[in-house]
């Protein structure tokens, strides 16, 4: 079947409903259809300005801010949890007071050391590279989106509430892009959702990520987003631009 999909630059086919509630949800079925996969530890290049695939931090560089009191205080109580065996600078976030503070701009965040997140275990650390609540998650045979910080967990899941005149909510998940870091997402080297490198997954993002996405919208949007892919051919849906590009 010859593919006639206009050839525009960010092209998505997005569905929308209304819930049982009345709420209206909308989803970005081209990335949530897509075989994206977070390819951390296997060549990305990382967050920087530079390309750095050899320090492995993935997004992790330059640690999380917290979006509420809620999402602190969790993290804060699954870090007590660590052990130094876990987590390579627990004994340093001691000494500092905590992983988490205040930075100069009144937000609160995860510290840095060594220009990356506190959590983040270099490559070669005996307990395991990479992040540290993560890894003592699944130490513990729990999901590690309990343990991390919002930001961490849901990327590169984007969600956002929209309340209208009249008090309605709509619901919007699609995929991060780089505006959504603020003007300092333009100034990275690279970033997932742009680059076709990311897209290798062996299962499209709404089944990969089932659980991070049914922790944001709930299962009952989930399920009927779920049956709407069901009844369509994915042969129909609009491919993500990034693999079209590369295509």
């Amino acid at each position: 079947m010859p593919d006639d999909t206009p050839d525009l630059p960010d092209l998505h086919e997005w569905i929308s409903f209304d819930d049982p509630e009345g709420h209206t949800w909308i989803f970005d079925l081209t990335f949530l259809t897509s075989n994206w996969t977070c390819i951390w530890g296997r060549g990305c290049p990382g967050v920087l300005d530079d390309p750095a695939p050899e320090l492995e931090q993935g997004c992790c560089s330059y640690g999380a801010h917290f979006t509420e009191k809620a999402d602190r205080k969790r993290v804060a109580k699954q870090a007590e949890r660590l052990t130094a065996k876990q987590w390579q600078h627990k004994k340093r976030a001691d000494r500092l007071g905590g992983p988490i503070h205040k930075n100069d701009e009144g937000d609160w965040v995860t510290r840095t050391v060594d220009d990356v997140c506190i959590f983040f275990n270099q490559p070669g650390f005996s307990g395991g590279k990479g992040c540290a609540l993560h890894q003592a998650a699944l130490d513990a045979d729990e999901r590690p989106l309990d343990w991390k910080p919002e930001v961490c967990w849901q990327l590169p899941l984007r969600y956002e509430e929209n309340y209208d005149d009249n008090n309605h909510l709509t619901v919007t998940l699609r995929e991060w892009k780089r505006r959504d870091w603020g003007e300092g997402g333009f100034d990275f080297h690279w970033w997932c959702t742009d680059h076709h490198d990311a897209f290798v997954g062996s299962e499209p993002v709404y089944l990969a990520l089932k659980d991070e996405i049914v922790e944001l919208v709930g299962d009952v949007a989930y399920g009927m987003l779920v049956a709407h892919i069901a009844r369509r051919d994915s042969r129909t849906f609009v491919p993500h631009p990034v693999v079209k590009r590369r295509a």
